[in-house]
């Protein structure tokens, strides 16, 4: 009796196995076609993908980035730019490198999102970099051969996984003398 009581228990503990291992693949495998989704929207620049992606960090993501975005030591920064139409401020979170004379901002959804049509409009931002604030200028779109030079290995694998062709350069602006 009691070898059949444990074989039967050994039976629904393998079947209840199997059932976790099943549910723990299907999650897996969801979060790999997800992933896959992201970045083959992101080569691509399928706009829905994109529209999906970047409403999903806007709604989700942004406030709690933009608490410690800027700060010291931070890896995510901030620029600071006015709506073209609305004359709104807004802080975006985004990646900075430095260059020479000021810093570059990967774009991996290429060009149509809204800081940066306001940024380009407005010929000029500020940017919250480890606890400081500083004026941009001159905001241009150049190509990641135009950069090339600057990108760390990291940066040109990202570059490359996410197909980013389109840089965002911004001069630091001159200080002006205080009377």
């Amino acid at each position: 009796m009691d070898t059949l009581r444990s074989k039967a228990v050994r039976g629904r503990e393998r079947i209840m196995r199997a059932w976790i291992l099943g549910i723990g693949g299907a999650v897996v495998a969801l979060v790999v076609l997800l992933l896959a989704g992201l970045v083959l929207s992101m080569r691509l620049k399928w706009q829905p993908g994109l529209r999906f992606v970047r409403r999903l960090g806007r709604d989700h993501f942004n406030r709690a980035v933009l608490r410690t975005a800027g700060g010291p030591g931070e890896s995510t920064h901030v620029i600071r730019h006015r709506g073209r139409r609305s004359g709104t401020a807004f802080r975006t979170p985004i990646g900075l490198s430095p260059t020479g004379d000021g810093w570059f901002v990967m774009l991996p959804y290429g060009r149509t999102p809204d800081w940066l049509k306001n940024v380009l409009a407005a010929g000029e931002a500020e940017v919250e970099v480890d606890g400081g604030v500083h004026a941009v200028t001159d905001p241009r779109v150049v190509s990641r051969a135009h950069v090339a030079p600057l990108l760390s290995r990291a940066e040109r694998t990202v570059a490359a996984v996410f197909g980013v062709d389109d840089f965002l350069l911004l001069r630091r602006a001159p200080v002006q003398a205080r009377r």
